[in-house]
C-alpha cells in the first residue's frame, strides 16, 4: 500500500519522534534506538515499523488506510507479537495507526477460545494537531489530525515546513506531507496550498535545481538538471510504492524536463504501481 510505504519510511528515518509520541514519553536523540528488520521469520511477514527502545523493549508500528483486511488485523498483530516474542524474548508494545477517517469499528483486540491479545489503536483523526506541528518526523502526518478547519491546518504545516532548514530532509517531509494529505484533501486544495513550497522548496524543484547545477559544472546544465530530477523521482516513487522495474525507471530516466515536471505533479494523484506505469505509457510517446 502507497501510503503505508511513506509511513514505513518517516518512521525509520525518525524512530525518536514516533517512540515519544506513542509512548508518551520524550526520548532525546541521545537515546539508542535500533531500527530492526521488518520481516519476521517462519513463512515471513513484513511489519511496518520496529524499534528496539534501550534494549529493553519493542515498539512494534502498523499503518492502516482500511479496517478491513485478509487477514483481519487483530490476528495479524496477534501473529506479529507471537514472532517477535520468539525471537527477542522482550516486553512488546503495539499500535495499529489508522490514518483515514472513518465511521467503521476499528477493534483493538484478538479473541478466540482459550486465546485473548490487546494492542493500541491510534485514530489520527482524533489528534492534537500540536504534538506533530512540532516535530518534524511527524509533520507529515499533521495534515490527517484533528482539526475544525482542515485547509488552515494544511497551511500551518506548509508554514512549519517553511522554518526547517534547506536540505533533503526538509524536501522529503513536504512531499511526504502533499502525498499523505491526499487521503483528506483534493489534489486542487493541495496544490493551492502547497504549490509554492512543492515548485520552489521540495526535492522535486530547488535540490534538484542545485543538484543540476552541480553536475551541470561537469556535463553540462541542462543534461545535470534532467539527471537530478529523474533521480529523486525514482527516489520518491520507490518511498511511496516500492520498488520499481528496470523499466520503469529507464522510461522515467528517458522523459524530457517538463514531463519530468508533470509527472512530479501527476503522482499526488497516484494510488498504486499501476497508475504511474499507465502515466508512462500515456507520455512517453511524447519525447
Amino acid at each position: 500500500m502507497p501510503y503505508d510505504n511513506l509511513c514505513k519510511y518517516l518512521a525509520e528515518q525518525y524512530p525518536h519522534h514516533f517512540a515519544s509520541w506513542l509512548l508518551g514519553e520524550p526520548l532525546s536523540e541521545a537515546t539508542r534506538i535500533e531500527v530492526l528488520k521488518t520481516e519476521l521469520s517462519h513463512e515471513p511477514i513484513r511489519a511496518d515499523a520496529l524499534f528496539l527502545l534501550r534494549q529493553q523493549s519493542i515498539l512494534h508500528i502498523e499503518f492502516q488506510t482500511i479496517t478491513q483486511s485478509r487477514p483481519p488485523l487483530p490476528l495479524r498483530m496477534l501473529d506479529y507479537w507471537v514472532r517477535l516474542h520468539r525471537e527477542y524474548d522482550l516486553p512488546i508494545t503495539q499500535f495499529a495507526i489508522f490514518l483515514r477517517e472513518t465511521n467503521e469499528e476499528i477493534v483493538n483486540e484478538f479473541s478466540a477460545p482459550n486465546t485473548w491479545h490487546r494492542y493500541n489503536v491510534i485514530k489520527l483523526w482524533e489528534q492534537e494537531s500540536q504534538i506533530f506541528l512540532a516535530n518534524p518526523g511527524l509533520l507529515p502526518l499533521a495534515p490527517l489530525t484533528r482539526t475544525d478547519a482542515p485547509r488552515e491546518l494544511l497551511t500551518a504545516v506548509a508554514e512549519r515546513t517553511r522554518q526547517l532548514p534547506l536540505n533533503q530532509e526538509k524536501s522529503s517531509l513536504l512531499m511526504c506531507a502533499a502525498l499523505l494529505a491526499g487521503l483528506r484533501f483534493t489534489k486542487e486544495v493541495i496544490m493551492s496550498v502547497l504549490r509554492e513550497d512543492i515548485l520552489q522548496e521540495s526535492s522535486i524543484y530547488q535540490d534538484i535545481i542545485q543538484q543540476g547545477l552541480q553536475r551541470g559544472r561537469q556535463q553540462g546544465m541542462q543534461q545535470g538538471m534532467h539527471a537530478g530530477k529523474a533521480e529523486t523521482l525514482v527516489h520518491i516513487l520507490k518511498h511511496r510504492f516500492g520498488a520499481l522495474s528496470a523499466e520503469d525507471e529507464s522510461q522515467i530516466a528517458a522523459l524530457n524536463l517538463e514531463q519530468l515536471d508533470n509527472l512530479s505533479l501527476a503522482l499526488l494523484d497516484f494510488q498504486q504501481l499501476a497508475d504511474l506505469e499507465s502515466w508512462l505509457a500515456q507520455h512517453s510517446y511524447q519525447m
